[in-house]
């Protein structure tokens, strides 16, 4: 559960990019130092950061990468804040690579694996404006309310429709999943695909409409089951393009 922010700096400066990362448990100011590389995979940066002494410390490494698909440009982290190493990128909305803008959103891209989803209650429901869902998702180990928001980094079928955020205890969004807008072949009702980051692990569940709520506003959340009609892509909710 990481989200962030990544602004480049004047190309003089001494710290090419500066930004923050945030989490359910913190908000972090960061800095990437050009480093000097030992091979073409060494890393392009050292990712930097001030403790609570006031001293500036080495939280992890960076690299400039390429999108394979997309061939867009983007920077891959390795951070670590005593809590374990975790990866995240910093990608560019097409509205900012158009205005060549120094500005990337800092997403996750890797997770802890796939849990099961047990007994889960939650709901979904579709907000008036701005094509955007609020919710919530529960089970006795955690209780997590949660938005879908428009995913303005989709340039492929398979890419998510929709991001999911929940907010750090500073109230920034921190991304934390992503859906899929889905139709069942058997019954060809509409449902969405969720595949959310816990600290337990990513938790795929479905939303759907039963008899009362179709044609209506709310959904609820229930267990997954592989039925093979997933989106083609409902396993890599927290890559790149996600």
């Amino acid at each position: 559960m990481f989200a962030g922010t990544l602004t480049r700096n004047v190309e003089t400066a001494a710290t090419e990019y500066t930004g923050m990362i945030h989490s359910t448990r913190f908000d972090i100011a960061i800095q990437l130092e050009a480093r000097a590389k030992m091979s073409a995979r060494s890393p392009d940066y050292d990712v930097t950061a001030v403790n609570k002494s006031g001293r500036k410390v080495r939280i992890g490494t960076a690299w400039n990468e390429t999108g394979n698909t997309s061939g867009n440009p983007y920077i891959s982290m390795q951070i670590d804040v005593g809590l374990g190493p975790f990866r995240v990128n910093a990608v560019q909305t097409k509205e900012a690579r158009a205005a060549q803008s120094g500005a990337f959103e800092i997403i996750p891209l890797v997770s802890n694996g796939l849990m099961k989803s047990g007994s889960i209650s939650g709901e979904l429901t579709a907000m008036d404006a701005d094509n955007a869902f609020t919710g919530y998702i529960a089970n006795m180990m955690f209780d997590l309310e949660f938005m879908l928001i428009e995913n303005s980094y989709k340039s492929e079928e398979t890419h998510p429709d929709y991001r999911i955020e929940v907010s750090s205890p500073r109230g920034t969004p921190i991304r934390v999943g992503s859906a899929w807008m889905a139709k069942s072949s058997r019954t060809g009702n509409d449902y969405l695909s969720l595949l959310i980051n816990t600290p337990d692990g990513d938790l795929r569940v479905n939303a759907v409409q039963n008899e009362e709520q179709r044609g209506g506003q709310t959904f609820s959340i229930i267990p997954f089951i592989d039925s093979g009609e997933q989106p083609q892509d409902a396993g890599a909710g927290l890559s790149l393009v996600a």
